[in-house]
């Protein structure tokens, strides 16, 4: 039997002569992806930024994003949480199926979204004369907003939340199970709390791929200002005769998605501390 030793990690800092050579295309990414956000915020803060905000447009597509975001998010984790615990725990028939359509948003184009949306919800749609025959109307109203959001945002908190459930020892359920503890008891006393962490980080990736959604609200939802037009949406509209309202809500995503991977890394950060 042969033995074989594993050369410690240098600490010393030092780092290997070649590695020169990785430097220049790193770098290189890293001005392509952080010079555009620099001179966003350099424009945004050097302008006259709290005019720009005092637009009623700005407070409108705010106050939308933030509303239809929010319940959005509320379907989702109503929803989304039972099927990631189903995924992760369980096997069925059909379970690869559902992953697939459950993974399908994330690498689908927004815009196939929205006509996807609009096919099946439209008035001509699968199920458009039907709803219509109730007095519901979909398509091009604040429900369609919702719609888009949780289709596109969905996959994101499923996908935290089955990976979280996944990694939770299945020691700990069986000794609950033994304890005579109830499925149900178990899901919310054992499963959840000691998920939760990324839980939480799905639901903060998903509340803002929602709060940044374009592609599918603009498709099915349309852009009526106070109804639909959401912040992504009235920038769209704002690069085209408002440049300086474009400018302004850029700026307020920026910060929102800066604050949403801080807040993800620190949940991540301490899922791996407690590993």
């Amino acid at each position: 039997m042969t033995l074989t030793t594993v050369a410690p990690r240098r600490t010393d800092g030092n780092r290997p002569r070649d590695s020169a050579w990785f430097v220049p295309p790193a770098m290189l990414l890293v001005g392509l992806l952080g010079v555009p956000v620099a001179g966003l915020i350099w424009v945004a803060t050097t302008g006259e930024l709290a005019t720009y905000l005092s637009d009623p447009q700005v407070h409108s597509a705010v106050r939308l994003s933030l509303v239809t975001s929010a319940i959005a998010v509320a379907l989702i984790v109503a929803t989304g949480l039972p099927l990631a615990y189903l995924l992760a725990r369980w096997h069925f028939p059909g379970r690869r199926l559902v992953t697939l359509l459950i993974d399908l948003p994330i690498v689908l184009p927004p815009m196939v979204a929205g006509i996807a949306l609009l096919e099946v919800f439209g008035r001509n749609g699968w199920l458009g004369a039907p709803l219509a025959a109730l007095g519901i109307n979909l398509p091009f109203t604040t429900t369609a907003v919702v719609l888009s959001q949780v289709f596109v945002a969905g996959p994101f908190f499923v996908r935290a939340a089955r990976v979280g459930f996944q990694e939770v020892d299945p020691a700990i359920q069986e000794a609950a199970r033994v304890d005579k503890a109830s499925e149900l008891q178990v899901f919310w006393h054992i499963m959840v709390p000691v998920a939760r962490r990324a839980i939480l980080s799905g639901l903060v990736l998903a509340w803002a791929r929602a709060l940044g959604e374009f592609g599918a609200t603009l498709f099915f939802a349309g852009n009526r200002e106070g109804v639909t037009q959401t912040m992504p949406l009235a920038i769209f509209i704002g690069f085209e005769s408002n440049l300086a309202l474009a400018v302004g809500l850029s700026f307020v995503l920026l910060v929102i998605s800066i604050v949403v991977l801080l807040v993800v890394g620190l949940l991540g950060g301490d899922r791996t501390q407690d590993r």
